[in-house]
């Protein structure tokens, strides 16, 4: 499926229950930031060899909460009339101009301090 396809079933999902009426940028991001942070929750507090663990006993659930952040992206990116897949190989090109592999490979440095 491409981004269009999944953009259709979410907005197909939010259309049948009136809840655009809902969906203003300020509370559509924060609902993105939120569905993140339960992402994050699945990580907090273990250690390396513990998220290999869970990772394994939880990927279904991980997917989930992935599932649902891509969600409110494909959902605001539609709202807000930005083609993702247009902007997404943009920022890759600018990317690969901020982060040469020469300079950056092996490193965990911000552009700016390459």
């Amino acid at each position: 499926m491409d981004i269009k396809e999944f953009q259709d079933i979410v907005i197909k999902f939010r259309d049948a229950r009136s809840w655009k009426q809902f969906h203003n940028p300020k509370d559509t991001s924060l609902s993105l930031v939120l569905e993140a942070t339960e992402v994050m929750e699945h990580f907090q507090w273990k250690n390396e060899e513990e998220i290999k663990d869970y990772v394994k006993s939880n990927r279904n659930n991980i997917g989930k909460e992935l599932a649902d952040v891509f969600y409110w992206i494909l959902l605001i990116a539609h709202d807000l009339n930005i083609d993702l897949a247009e902007v997404f190989k943009r920022k890759m090109t600018e990317n690969n101009t901020k982060y040469p592999i020469k300079k950056s490979k092996s490193k965990h440095l911000k552009y700016t301090k390459l």
